[in-house]
């Protein structure tokens, strides 16, 4: 066969594996390991290479032919569609059969370099965790042919004999048919289902309705008892029963005539429109009556979400406030610059340009803050207007990215949960679509996601059932409270304790998987027709892509309900190739999703980050498909919440003041930066494409409601295309509800071989790029050709001449991908939108350890560095003529994000400062009056002020204020002067940083808190020490020069000694890190803080005895308000210039 063409194999079926085997699917065995009597694709003596043997005939499925041994290996040339000849190859599942559209059970793997595509056959595990009586009785199968009975049109089991016979549908009506409509198991003729053809015997006034006799009673069952002897109906069914006769085994309901029964819609009517029981009534929507389907079109018409600024009596005082200290800090510099130290012009200079820089950073910041405000959605008239009770739902679909590399350091249970929890979010089953990138290609993910599609069969539908919050089961059951809060069925107890007794089975069985996968082979893992592992090698493997889960495919719940998408997916990776760690494994999921679901938003997950909140999905459908500003919105950014965290927060792990405070600044501006997780994109705006003309100019005039100008001038006018001023009945003049005409976005280029050029090679891809619609783009009457071309979107070479990384999808070129993205979208006029719910929409876990907090500080901080030496830096970047690109207040933001770790070169001086003024007994303030008291102590009070205030209008608490400016000090005299030094090497030496994943765990049940005591050593800790051991020793320098003197200067020595303790309080949990859990240092600590006493003791005493100027001091020292103006100047710039 010629190199040039493509070998198409396809693997045979395979049997039950070995209990050495890795998995438990039959599908992953380590070498040598397959016990005899398996069936295997392998080539028989003889035979030619890769020829296939055909499977026993006790496995065939009936009405399936075998596989013919000439299609086992077809030979294709380059451009020909995918096919191969012969019958569909049977599944080692006796009771299912794949049908012609599924893409299940097919493990595909292949690369464009190598020309090669090959399918192999993953039986899908059907097990059942647990006995079948856990979550009620297995699927009843017909006793004629074998078949599942399936449903009636009610969504019931279909049952049409009082006698329960098991039978399925086409056999009951061939029965009715042609065989006199009797049962075959009583003998009684069957009554006329829903949906059946009316027979000859069937009597003329029968209603046809499952559950309704001749008569038009209500047939009400017998309902289970609680606990044990009592009796309850539903309150809208009135059960009649003797009262003297108490209730017994054998109780009597009675039948009671519907006429009788009260309507619950006559009730609202009595009640009216005002009533608490008319919400519940809107969500009936064919309910009968003018009165209901006027309020119906009313919330149909009426927006999905509104914004809520923050109340006037919080945020104008706080406004004023920062005037005042923009004014006071104006007048404080001016006075710090008109009078120098001469006597310690180093110290003085020194000093007040790192003021200044402080200054600026903080107006950088501010301006951000101006304007913040919240949003509310209505997720009752979301429903309403898409989401039908009793229709087809009408919601966007949604695909669902969840990334994870190594599972030693993101666990293989907390990626379990998170795709648990998002296969039971409150949305449309067949609009969901769950892709798994596994960038390492790891065995031990892909087995456990295995065992994850099959727990999901249990866990999905027990979580829909009754409701439950948090659906990731870890978190579920962890949670101390009251679980039965809010809970009415009286099955929930049992299912309950049934369902945790199955997660605890599946917990063992991923526990048992990552037991196994320690002791990896010799030579790699291989699968069962003796084949190795693709994965084997992490950064050499072909792609690999399997559908676990299809919602018309071969395997429902337990209930038989639809189960939505599940697909793995690991791309393509070779030696020497750029991969573009994290956002090229996104840019590969886009392009994969886009030939299998292509839904038109897609949410991205850290794969330690769960759904929370089973309504998410919808809060950002309230903004996307919001008919008036929705078009104009290229992603909801949700706010990141952690589990995990220790009580006192010691390393500031919530953030809270960046979501909090600068992420609602940034909503009422164009919008909250990406973050990196927790955010749903619209699939076109990453694919480049523009937003609507009028998208924009209705965007454009919300945000002047809550800028700088409608608070000091109130609102403007909205201009139309022309740049006037609108007037009533100008055409240019922007309506909200004539932007449900726009929905079509305009591509930056529609010729198509210049669209080929931009978004890659694949015809069937570039094709999807141009649909808007919900209907995916895949034809899956042809499954081969779908997996073919996901296939070729995720090799190594297919962003080779295209777009991907430069233009389209995430951004390429800084470790920090989210930044760069979100930029690069609203340099295109897009503009995001800030989702804060009242339940936390996801939640995820965060480095509690101080070693691991550092790295991810250095991680982010490096992203910045190289976003402001890249041609994406916000200074030169995304202007476009008019008002179309990133507006001012918006670049400022950005311009924040990428200098921050600049500020930590002024902040690492500042803080040395204090000890070289004790070293030197010099002061950075010449001789003052009591009016300068009044600048330090005025410029302070506003600090102070402003910081209240914002405190007041955010919520936010002081304890998580402090904690966030003690870590802004440490986290910038070590992570960031790093992230500075290795942004600078990389630059001007191209020496790349590799990083490390941060440990992703559950938490130890014995020790939650385990890792926040743990010391790690790393290098990033060595200037904090550094900062610590230098005041420490200034003080004692100070007090031992001030007790060595006749006439002692204390006044002086105050305002020194309290510079250096601030300085110190703000490293204070960084010293607690250091001690560990039992306050004491270790060792090499110890090591490291001697070796610099002893530096800074010879070079502290050589530099006195050469210079002489150990005794001088400045003209201040003897005067007390000058040690008082510099505590109270150490005590503002130490600590309000930060965030």
């Amino acid at each position: 066969m010629e190199n040039d063409d493509i070998h198409y194999h396809r693997g045979g079926v395979v049997g039950p594996s070995s209990q050495d085997a890795l998995g438990v699917n039959g599908l992953i065995s380590s070498s040598a390991e397959w016990r005899e009597g398996e069936l295997r694709a392998t080539p028989t003596r003889g035979s030619r290479e890769g020829e296939l043997r055909t499977p026993p005939r006790h496995l065939i499925i009936p009405g399936h032919q075998r596989m013919d041994s000439s299609a086992s290996e077809v030979s294709l040339e380059e451009g020909r569609d995918l096919h191969h000849d012969g019958g569909d190859l049977s599944m080692g599942i006796a009771s299912s059969s794949s049908s012609g559209s599924s893409l299940e059970n097919q493990l595909v793997t292949g690369s464009t370099m190598k020309k090669e595509f090959k399918i192999k056959v993953s039986p899908m595990r059907m097990h059942h965790y647990g006995s079948d009586s856990d979550l009620g009785e297995r699927p009843l199968v017909c006793e004629i042919c074998d078949t599942q009975v399936g449903l009636d049109l009610d969504g019931n089991e279909f049952v049409p004999c009082e006698c329960a016979f098991p039978i399925c549908r086409k056999c009951y009506e061939y029965i009715r048919e042609h065989d006199g409509g009797n049962c075959p198991q009583c003998k009684e003729r069957y009554k006329r289902m829903a949906g059946s053809p009316l027979m000859p015997w069937d009597m003329e006034d029968e209603t046809a309705s499952d559950g309704e006799d001749e008569d038009g009673f209500q047939q009400t069952p017998l309902l289970p008892r609680y606990g044990g002897n009592s009796l309850e109906g539903p309150p809208s069914v009135k059960l009649l029963k003797n009262e003297s006769s108490g209730v017994h085994d054998s109780q009597v309901v009675v039948r009671v005539n519907a006429e009788d029964i009260e309507d619950p819609d006559e009730l609202e009517k009595n009640y009216g429109m005002g009533s608490i029981v008319w919400t519940p009534a809107l969500q009936r929507i064919n309910s009968p009556g003018d009165e209901y389907a006027k309020v119906q079109g009313d919330e149909k018409a009426k927006s999905l979400s509104r914004k809520v600024p923050i109340k006037w009596r919080l945020l104008n005082p706080y406004r004023a406030l920062v005037v005042v200290r923009f004014a006071v800090m104006l007048l404080f510099l001016t006075w710090r610059v008109r009078t120098p130290n001469n006597s310690a012009y180093w110290l003085w200079l020194t000093s007040v340009v790192c003021e200044i820089w402080f200054a600026v950073s903080w107006l950088f910041d501010q301006a951000q803050k101006w304007s913040p405000i919240t949003r509310e959605t209505y997720l009752d008239r979301l429903e309403l207007k898409y989401d039908h009770m009793g229709e087809a739902s009408e919601l966007a679909g949604v695909d669902v990215f969840v990334s994870t590399a190594d599972p030693e350091k993101e666990p293989p249970l907390v990626t379990a949960n998170v795709i648990l929890s998002v296969l039971a979010a409150d949305y449309p089953t067949d609009k969901i679509a769950c892709y798994l990138s596994d960038d390492g290609g790891a065995l031990l993910t892909y087995e456990a996601l295995h065992e994850t599609s099959c727990f999901a069969r249990h866990w999905v539908p027990f979580c829909k059932k009754f409701e439950i919050e948090p659906r990731a089961p870890e978190m579920y059951f962890g949670e101390k409270g009251d679980y039965l809060k809010g809970q009415i069925k009286q099955e929930f107890v049992k299912e309950r304790r049934s369902m945790k007794r199955l997660y605890e089975e599946f917990k063992v069985r991923i526990n048992a998987l990552v037991a196994k996968a320690q002791n990896r082979p010799r030579d790699g893992w291989t699968m069962a027709d003796g084949s190795p592992w693709p994965g084997n090698k992490r950064s050499d493997h072909e792609s690999m892509i399997q559908v676990l889960l299809q919602p018309d495919g071969n395997f429902p719940d337990v209930q038989m309900n639809k189960l939505p998408w599940l697909v793995y997916v690991s791309r393509e990776k070779r030696p020497k190739h750029n991969h573009n760690k994290k956002a090229g494994a996104m840019n590969a999921l886009v392009r994969a999703s886009g030939v299998i679901t292509n839904a038109p938003y897609i949410l991205n997950l850290d794969c330690d980050h769960y759904v929370n909140y089973a309504k998410a999905f919808k809060e950002a459908m309230c903004f996307m498909m919001d008919p008036i500003k929705g078009p104009g919105i290229c992603y909801v950014q949700f706010p990141q919440r952690f589990d995990g965290i220790d009580t006192n927060d010691r390393y500031s792990n919530h953030n809270t003041v960046f979501y909090d405070i600068n992420m609602k600044g940034l909503d009422s501006i164009q919008g909250p930066v990406y973050v990196g997780t927790g955010c749903c994109f619209r699939r076109q705006a990453l694919y480049g494409y523009e937003p609507p003309a009028k998208a924009r100019d209705a965007l454009r005039d919300e945000e002047k409601q809550t800028g700088f100008f409608s608070w000091c001038c109130g609102p403007r006018k909205s201009k139309g295309a022309n740049g006037k001023k609108g007037k009533k009945g100008d055409e240019d003049s922007v309506s909200g509800h004539e932007l449900t005409d726009m929905q079509d976005l305009k591509p930056l280029k529609v010729n198509y071989e210049d669209l080929q050029k931009r978004f890659g090679k694949c015809g069937d891809f570039v094709s999807s790029t141009l649909e808007t619609g919900l209907a995916p783009s895949a034809d899956f009457s042809e499954p081969d050709r779908v997996l073919r071309n996901a296939i070729e979107v995720t090799a190594i070479d297919y962003e080779k001449g295209s777009m991907w990384g430069k233009d389209i999808g995430w951004i390429y070129g800084s470790i920090t991908e989210d930044i760069v993205t979100g930029f690069v979208m609203h340099s295109r006029g897009w503009r995001s939108v800030y989702a804060m719910t009242k339940r936390p929409a996801f939640k995820g876990t965060a480095p509690i350890n101080m070693a691991d907090r550092l790295h991810q500080v250095l991680r982010w901080g490096l992203g910045s560095v190289e976003i402001f030496f890249s041609r994406h830096n916000p200074l030169w970047y995304g202007y476009r003529k008019g008002n179309r690109g990133l507006k001012g207040a918006q670049r400022l933001a950005y311009i924040n994000t990428t200098v921050y770790p600049f500020t930590s070169i002024p902040l690492v001086v500042y803080c040395m400062l204090p000890a070289l003024c004790l070293f030197f007994n010099q002061f950075v303030t010449p001789e003052i009056s009591s009016t300068a008291l009044v600048y330090f102590f005025v410029f302070f009070a506003s600090i102070a002020a402003t910081a209240i205030m914002e405190m007041r209008w955010s919520n936010v608490t002081f304890t998580d204020y402090w904690r966030n400016e003690q870590f802004w000090v440490i986290g910038g005299t070590s992570s960031h002067l790093a992230a500075v030094w290795q942004g600078l090497l990389k630059v001007i030496f191209r020496v790349d940083s590799k990083f490390t994943l941060t440990q992703k765990d559950l938490g130890d049940a014995d020790d939650e808190f385990a890792e926040l005591y743990v010391f790690r050593w790393t290098w990033l800790i060595v200037p904090p020490i550094a900062i610590v051991l230098v005041n420490l020793l200034g003080i004692a320098i100070g007090i031992t020069r001030e007790l060595a003197k006749t006439v002692p200067s204390w006044g002086d020595l105050f305002g020194k000694l309290a510079f250096s303790g601030w300085v110190l309080i703000h490293l204070y949990p960084f010293a607690k890190g250091l001690m560990g859990r039992r306050n004491r240092i270790p060792p090499y600590v110890w090591l490291v803080l001697g070796a610099m006493l002893i530096g800074l003791g010879i070079g502290y005493t050589t530099f006195f005895s050469v210079s002489g100027i150990a005794d001088k001091s400045p003209s201040s020292a003897t005067d007390p308000a000058a040690g008082g103006a510099y505590a109270g100047s150490a005590y503002a710039n130490g600590l309000y210039y930060g965030p």
